[in-house]
């Protein structure tokens, strides 16, 4: 038996949150320059999204690009924008024909501009979509979104909008780039890597973390599926013990 025939597609995680690594190393083991690994993940990009589909995961969430990754080499960074803007352009036709809705939360307006446009384009035409919606987080920190919204609620209580007695948990989150998105109930780190990375902070509270050895180039819809089987064995308690959830 596959893992997929192991899911209870009754229990699935509504949204799966991935910090896709090893694309370097990948690469480096092939004897290649570290772009070709960055080339060969789109691969599990796109094989991930196809699996997610399948077994009727509404989002998914992929972490692209660190605020953090600006620091690499320059001519890193700009391969990484020129396969973002091409990937974009050659995918969103098969996103709109698999109902895929595409997505992006970080600070976009530190991109290139034709990055923002093609994304802007590819976000327009997907977004009646309605079966998955993918979200890249591309020049994104759990960090950054933090004081982000920390500014916005101190700009609305200048304004008199809001008292600070009103900020709660609920309305803290609404200041957050994920707030039309439910937080994720699994985080996958590919690469054997076992830190989180500045990535969804507030979101992963509660989330299931799923470490594995695979190097993102080498992750398929059955590496997917194995994680969500792990999930599954879970017990999600939420502060509560095992007795209350009877």
């Amino acid at each position: 038996m596959d893992f997929k025939d192991q899911i209870d597609i009754n229990r699935l995680p509504e949204h799966i949150a991935i910090i896709m690594d090893g694309n370097g190393r990948w690469a480096k083991n092939q004897g290649k320059f570290r772009v070709f690994g960055h080339e060969s993940g789109v691969l599990s990009v796109k094989d991930i999204v196809e699996g997610c589909v399948e077994i009727g995961i509404k989002y998914l969430t992929v972490y692209a690009f660190s605020t953090e990754n600006w620091n690499r080499p320059i001519e890193e960074v700009n391969a990484l924008m020129e396969l973002l803007i091409s990937t974009i352009n050659q995918e969103a036709e098969t996103l709109n024909k698999n109902n895929i809705k595409l997505n992006a939360i970080g600070d976009l307006k530190s991109l290139p501009q034709k990055c923002i446009d093609d994304l802007a384009n590819a976000m327009d035409k997907t977004k009646a979509n309605t079966k998955c919606t993918l979200t890249l987080a591309l020049s994104y920190s759990a960090k950054w979104e933090l004081v982000e919204a920390a500014k916005k609620l101190a700009t609305q209580v200048q304004e008199g909008k809001i008292n600070i007695e009103e900020i709660d948990e609920q309305l803290f989150a609404a200041q957050l780039t994920t707030v039309n998105i439910p937080d994720p109930e699994l985080m996958i780190r590919t690469s054997g890597e076992h830190r989180i990375s500045n990535y969804l902070l507030w979101q992963m509270a509660y989330t299931e973390l799923y470490f594995t050895e695979t190097l993102w180039p080498d992750f398929r819809r059955e590496h997917l599926y194995e994680a969500i089987v792990d999930y599954q064995k879970r017990e999600r308690r939420f502060g509560k013990i095992s007795e209350q959830l009877n």
